[in-house]
C-alpha cells in the first residue's frame, strides 16, 4: 500500500538525517531494510529515559526491517552487493572516503544494478577541503549562520534541535523519489547527492541573498519584529502574529486597545517593529488579564495566535487525534508505545497502518532467506560472525 509500493530501500545510514529520510520513504510505502553494523545505530545508544530503547530511535526508524550486517568483512560485502543487485534505492551518510573502501561506492554498485538509486548524504559535499570532514547538524547551525538568528539581538546565539538533519531528510525523500520518477521515464538509475551544508543553506534561502552594492553588515532577519512572538500572560505563554492591518485591528480591539490600531505610529509593520519598545508594555500588560488559553479562545481566527505548549500536550489534542497523526506501536524491546503515525495522506494510495522501531538485528534472517541465501549459508555467516550471533 502507498505511493512507493513495492520499491525496496536499503537504508545503510545511522543518527538522524539519513534513517529519517528512509523512514518518510517506507511512510509512502517503500520496503525499508534498516542494514546496522554489529555495533548498532550510534542513535539507539543516545541519552534517554527509556531504558530499553533510545526514544530518539524509536521515533526517528519506524516502519522498517532491520539486519545487522558487517560491511568490513568480505563475506558482508557480498551480502550487501546481492541486496544492491535486486534493490530500488541505497541511502548512507558515509563520509566521501568510505565507501570505495568499502566497496560500497556508487560506480561499484551501479555496476551490479544501473537502475540503483544511489543516495549518499554527506556533511559538507563530496568536493572541496571539508569533503572528508564529519557533519553534525548543530555544527552546520553554527558554521551556516542559523544559530546567530534565534533570540533577541541582546541575547546570546542559540543552538535550536536537529532542524537541519530534518529538513535533509526530507531532502532526502524528495531526491530520491525525484530519480525514481527519473527511472520510470529513462529506465536509467542515478547517483543523488545531498549535504548538511547545502541543506542549511537552503533552510535560509530568504537571508542568503546579497545584493549588489550591499554592506556585509546588513540586516538578514526575516522576522518582523514588533509584537510578534511570545508573551507571558496570568498565566502560560502566548505567540501573537499580527502582521497584516486586519490582524493588528483585531488584536487591539480584543485585548482592550483600540486607541493603538487607530495611531498613524503604529499602523505598518515596519513601524510597529521600530516602535516596538512602546508597543509591547502595552500589550503585555493587557494579556496579563486572562490565561493563555484563554486569550486563545478570545482570539480565535481573529488573530494568529497559539498558546505555547509542550510535546506532551500534542498526544492527546484533538487536532492532532483528528488528523489521525499518533500511532499506537510496539517494539519488542521498548514493548507498546505511542509514536507518529504518518505526515502525508493520499486520497488514492493511502499507505499501511505506522509499525514501530525495530530492534537490532530482529529481521536478520528473515531478510537473508528474502534475498535467496540458505539456512547453511546463515549459519555460516552467523559462526563468522558476520550477522547478529543471533536472531534478536
Amino acid at each position: 500500500m502507498g505511493p512507493l509500493t513495492g520499491i525496496k530501500v536499503l537504508d545503510l545510514s545511522s543518527y538522524i538525517a539519513g534513517p529519517y529520510g528512509c523512514t518518510l520513504l517506507a511512510d509512502l510505502g517503500a520496503q525499508v531494510i534498516k542494514v546496522e553494523s554489529p555495533s548498532g545505530d550510534t542513535l539507539r545508544s543516545y541519552p534517554s529515559t527509556l531504558q530499553s530503547e533510545s526514544r530518539a530511535f524509536l521515533g526517528i526508524n519506524r516502519n522498517k526491517c532491520d539486519i545487522i550486517v558487517d560491511a568490513k568483512s568480505s563475506s558482508g560485502r557480498m551480502i550487501l552487493h546481492r541486496f544492491a543487485a535486486t534493490s530500488d534505492v541505497l541511502v548512507h551518510n558515509f563520509r566521501p572516503s568510505v565507501p570505495p573502501r568499502l566497496g560500497l561506492d556508487h560506480e561499484t554498485l551501479a555496476a551490479i544494478n544501473p537502475r540503483l538509486i544511489y543516495c549518499s548524504l554527506t556533511g559538507y559535499g563530496e568536493s572541496g577541503p571539508l569533503k572528508d570532514k564529519s557533519g553534525y547538524d548543530q555544527v552546520l547551525q553554527s558554521m551556516t549562520g542559523i544559530c546567530t538568528f534565534q533570540g533577541d539581538k541582546d541575547k546570546a546565539e542559540i543552538v535550536l534541535g536537529s532542524p537541519v538533519d530534518f529538513y535533509a531528510a526530507s531532502l532526502i525523500a524528495y531526491g530520491v523519489t525525484a530519480a525514481l520518477y527519473h527511472r520510470e521515464r529513462t529506465g536509467e538509475g542515478q547517483h543523488v547527492k545531498i549535504s548538511l551544508l547545502a541543506t542549511a543553506l537552503a533552510m535560509q534561502s530568504g537571508r542568503f541573498v546579497w545584493a549588489e552594492g550591499e554592506a556585509r553588515d546588513m540586516n538578514r532577519d526575516l522576522r518582523s519584529g514588533g509584537i510578534t512572538g511570545i508573551h507571558p500572560t496570568k498565566a502560560g505563554e502566548i505567540y501573537l502574529s499580527a502582521n497584516t492591518p486586519h490582524f493588528w485591528q483585531s488584536l487591539c480591539e480584543l485585548v482592550g486597545l483600540p486607541e493603538l490600531a487607530r495611531d498613524p505610529n503604529y499602523d505598518t509593520v515596519r513601524k510597529r517593529a521600530q516602535r516596538s519598545g512602546e508597543i509591547i508594555p502595552k500589550i503585555r500588560a493587557a494579556l496579563l488579564s486572562r490565561t493563555a488559553t484563554e486569550w486563545e479562545g478570545i482570539f480565535g481566527e481573529r488573530v494568529p495566535c497559539c498558546a505555547v505548549r509542550s510535546i506532551e500536550d500534542m498526544f492527546d489534542h484533538p487536532q492532532v487525534l483528528a488528523e489521525g497523526l499518533v500511532a499506537n506501536l510496539h517494539q519488542a524491546k521498548a514493548g507498546n508505545y505511542r509514536g507518529f503515525a504518518n505526515p502525508m495522506k493520499f486520497s488514492a494510495s493511502e499507505p499501511a497502518p505506522a509499525f514501530g522501531a525495530p530492534a537490532l538485528g530482529e529481521h536478520t534472517d528473515k531478510i537473508l532467506a528474502s534475498f535467496g541465501f540458505s539456512e547453511k549459508q546463515i549459519a555460516d555467516f552467523r559462526k563468522a560472525g558476520v550477522i547478529a550471533p543471533s536472531a534478536k
